[in-house]
């Protein structure tokens, strides 16, 4: 079961009945017979399909798990979904997660932004709610809270696959970096620049973006008259298939394309062929990947009628642990639930296991490369140690 929050419809609850949620926590030993799970992501604007991926994920899992007579120190509850739109704006994502916590969620899944993560970790962390996210930047468990957890590799796992990965496999060409502005694409790519030079190659054209522009012609032309050979990149799908189209009115495609996990998605099909290489790295490796993805793959189509467009095994997995760590705590208080996830090693259906260390990173994780091929993205390469 899920519902959209809507402050406005749920301010007006509030005044009606003010103790609804907090009579239903409050008591050392309580379960409601309904529990619910917030989920924090972009479910409009130009990353919306990662976005709703995430929160399908979720929502398999729970309609599973509810299916399965879920319970909780014995007694059947219902879990129940708190779906909010952060519009992968920080100050939304502040504004969204103070909406969870008045609702009364246990945790959170969110967000896929790093910076919207990090602007909203603190707001979680007032309250000792686990708020297990995604986002990849190494600041959002840098952060010191006991409440942050990370579902994938961080980037500087990531930076690392990106230079070592383009300096030893393109050659000697000259480089370009471009990022998306956000926390997540420049702190990549500044990664990824520091071990392109220590493998001495040379980055001829730098520059920083929006995460919204699409108008490229300028730097198409800059990156031909450069006679840049890889493009490594942050920018959204969306960008780099613009930025594409305005190589290919200068004639510049003899070129390939390195981004980010924000790459690689369903929506870059459209332009492959285009130039001469289309990469992407990835912490959020593909659910066919592992020996229950397929599985997981059929239900998921069966239940949304497409497929997966991004992570969504691994939000379904991040629920599946966090019902572990409920069951475990034999509470829906957000602070003991956080306490079970700090030292939980969970099942993860999809991927194997999910355990975090006491930053709350992930303990196995990887990063992957893929080719965009005729079929779709291709797994070149995996490594955990980079």
């Amino acid at each position: 079961m899920s519902f959209v929050l809507n402050r406005r419809r749920f301010s007006a609850g509030l005044a009606l009945a003010p103790l609804a949620t907090g009579g239903a926590l409050s008591g050392c030993s309580q379960i409601p017979d309904r529990v619910k799970i917030g989920v924090a992501q972009p479910l409009t604007g130009p990353i919306h399909e990662l976005g709703k991926d995430l929160l399908n994920g979720v929502q398999l899992a729970v309609t599973e798990l509810n299916a399965a007579n879920y319970t909780i120190n014995g007694k059947r509850v219902t879990l129940e979904v708190v779906a909010v739109d952060d519009k992968s704006d920080a100050e939304t994502g502040k504004a969204v997660a103070q909406q969870l916590v008045e609702a009364g969620v246990v945790a959170v899944i969110g967000h896929l932004n790093s910076g919207v993560s990090i602007a909203a970790a603190p707001i979680y962390a007032a309250q000792g709610m686990a708020q297990i996210a995604i986002s990849t930047n190494p600041k959002f468990t840098e952060l010191g809270l006991d409440t942050t957890f990370r579902m994938v590799a961080n980037d500087h796992m990531q930076a690392k696959a990106m230079g070592s990965y383009a300096g030893a496999q393109f050659g000697d060409v000259p480089y370009a970096a471009v990022d998306d502005g956000t926390p997540y694409g420049k702190g990549l790519i500044e990664g990824a620049a520091r071990e392109l030079k220590a493998r001495k190659r040379e980055i001829v054209l730098q520059q920083s973006f929006d995460d919204k522009t699409v108008a490229f012609d300028d730097l198409a032309a800059r990156i031909k008259a450069a006679k840049v050979g890889v493009i490594v990149s942050t920018l959204n799908d969306f960008q780099v298939i613009a930025l594409i189209e305005a190589l290919r009115k200068v004639n510049h495609t003899d070129v390939r394309m390195l981004g980010g996990d924000t790459l690689k998605t369903t929506g870059m099909l459209k332009a492959r062929g285009t130039i001469r290489g289309i990469h992407a790295t990835s912490p959020v490796l593909e659910a066919k990947e592992f020996l229950s993805g397929r599985a997981f793959l059929s239900r998921y189509t069966s239940a949304f009628k497409i497929a997966p467009a991004y992570g969504g095994h691994y939000t379904y997995d991040s629920m599946h642990v966090l019902a572990d760590a409920i069951q475990q705590a034999k509470s829906v208080k957000p602070r003991d639930v956080t306490a079970v996830l700090r030292r939980i090693s969970g099942s993860a259906p999809v991927t194997g296991s999910m355990r975090w260390d006491d930053k709350g990173e992930q303990r196995y994780a990887a990063v992957g490369v893929y080719d965009l091929g005729r079929d779709g993205w291709n797994l070149r390469i995996r490594s955990d140690t980079w």
